[in-house]
């Protein structure tokens, strides 16, 4: 197998890189490990997991083949920049991030000034329980080269779309559109229902369909909310791009990026909707 290394080490690192398939395989580095504060976590995680730990960035890119970046949207182009100060020539960089197709581009430039290739990824499903079998979209000049080494590494839905890098980021901005769109719907609905006491009254209206995917919904917003505010960021970049408005997406963000839903959320409405994990991180 290819040696693969992880920049980033959160939920979309911790499923690809801690599959069972690549157990002993695939090291990381996360600018977690930095921080006192997190770094005994994070490593125990990795651990756990069977992925190697390099100390820092240079480390964990000296002699990799493939380096996947799985950062926080607001972190990507920082990590291919970063990476282009020590990757060498002739790797290829598989930035899974959800970005911009501009940022995409913006990332792309500082790897290939390096003589290294870079491969626009777009992952189109949650990772957890997924892991490999997530569907991937891939664009760029050598998206079938990208195909080609992401089914090397195990992942089974793996599909090109486009010679352009962005062309695979842009489907993923659109469909985050309606997707995290809904999610942040879902808290404000639920929010104000519970704030009305009305709740009972709102989920009957709904209907049974609806009321499955609450938990679903709140668990995104409370857990990762941070995380998606900053992709819903860069869907309001995109729109910009194309000359649309942005109020919807960027309000949406504002719902996303409020920690304060968690505390906002009645106890009833906690233990109703929330695993007692969640619950333990938010209490």
């Amino acid at each position: 197998m290819l040696k693969t290394a992880f920049i980033g080490y959160g939920e979309a690192g911790a499923a690809f890189a801690g599959a069972p398939a690549w157990t002993g395989l695939a090291r990381t580095f996360d600018i977690k490990f930095d921080d006192p504060a997190q770094a005994a976590d994070v490593h125990a995680r990795c651990r756990a997991d069977g992925v190697g730990i390099a100390a820092n960035l240079s480390e964990l890119l000296t002699d990799a083949d493939a380096v996947i970046s799985v950062v926080t949207a607001d972190q990507a182009v920082g990590a291919a920049q970063a990476a282009s100060r020590m990757i060498g020539a002739d790797r290829y960089y598989l930035d899974f991030n959800s970005v911009a197709p501009a940022t995409k581009r913006q990332a792309s430039a500082a790897i290939e000034a390096t003589g290294s290739h870079y491969i626009d990824v777009a992952v189109m499903a949650p990772v957890r329980g997924s892991r490999l079998s997530t569907p991937l979209l891939v664009s760029g000049p050598e998206a079938e080269r990208g195909r080609e080494i992401l089914v090397q590494l195990g992942f089974q839905q793996v599909r090109t779309v486009g010679v352009q890098i962005g062309d695979a980021s842009a489907i993923k901005m659109l469909r985050s559109i309606v997707i995290k769109g809904i999610e942040a719907l879902t808290v404000q609905c639920l929010l104000a229902a519970d704030r009305a006491d009305v709740v009972e009254e709102v989920l009957t209206a709904l209907g049974s369909e609806w009321v499955a995917r609450i938990g679903y919904n709140l668990e995104r917003v409370v857990v990762h909310g941070e995380r998606r505010a900053a992709e819903l960021d860069e869907v309001a970049l995109m729109l910009d791009s194309l000359d649309m408005p942005t109020e919807m997406v960027r309000a949406a963000a504002a719902v996303h990026r409020s920690l304060r839903v968690a505390g906002t959320l009645s106890d009833e409405l906690q233990e109703r909707f929330l695993a007692s994990d969640i619950r333990r991180t938010i209490s």
